[in-house]
């Protein structure tokens, strides 16, 4: 059975916006229930910082990011990030073992996949991105917190 490990860090009374910086970060083997296990760790880390919403776009997202990262075929771990970038900004990113970076592809009406990055692409108005590592790459997505 395949384990995931849990690290939250988060200054004491973390439930608000205002008590920066709040991170939270799940190690995810490379299999196709990791985007489970992905959303409900998503959706519990949002709803535990009170920011019900952005629930329902960080859930996707995080499960588009968690999908491709496993289609990758690597054997290390991935890690799921979700964390503060600023006042105004949470950012949801994945760190997987390659280093081919996503495209974005625009699908057709009748195409039934690669609709994963557009929809990222529409759920955080063009603010995501990817940068190569030493051993792999992150992929992240910032969604703005609206007061």
């Amino acid at each position: 059975m395949a384990h995931a490990l849990l690290k939250a860090h988060a200054p004491p009374g973390a439930g608000s916006v205002s008590n920066l910086p709040a991170e939270a970060e799940l190690l995810l083997p490379y299999l196709p229930e990791s985007a489970g296990r992905a959303r409900r760790f998503v959706r519990g880390t949002l709803a535990g910082w009170g920011l019900d919403q952005l629930i329902d776009s960080g859930v996707l997202i995080a499960s588009e990011l968690v999908t491709n990262a496993a289609k990758t075929g690597c054997r290390q771990q991935m890690t799921l990030f979700v964390r503060h970038v600023s006042r105004n900004a949470l950012r949801i990113a994945v760190r997987d073992g390659s280093c081919a970076l996503p495209v974005l592809i625009r699908a057709s009406a009748d195409e039934e996949c690669h609709r994963g990055l557009a929809l990222v692409d529409r759920l955080t108005c063009g603010r995501w991105g990817a940068a190569v590592e030493p051993a792999g790459k992150v992929v992240h997505a910032d969604l703005t917190i609206v007061r």
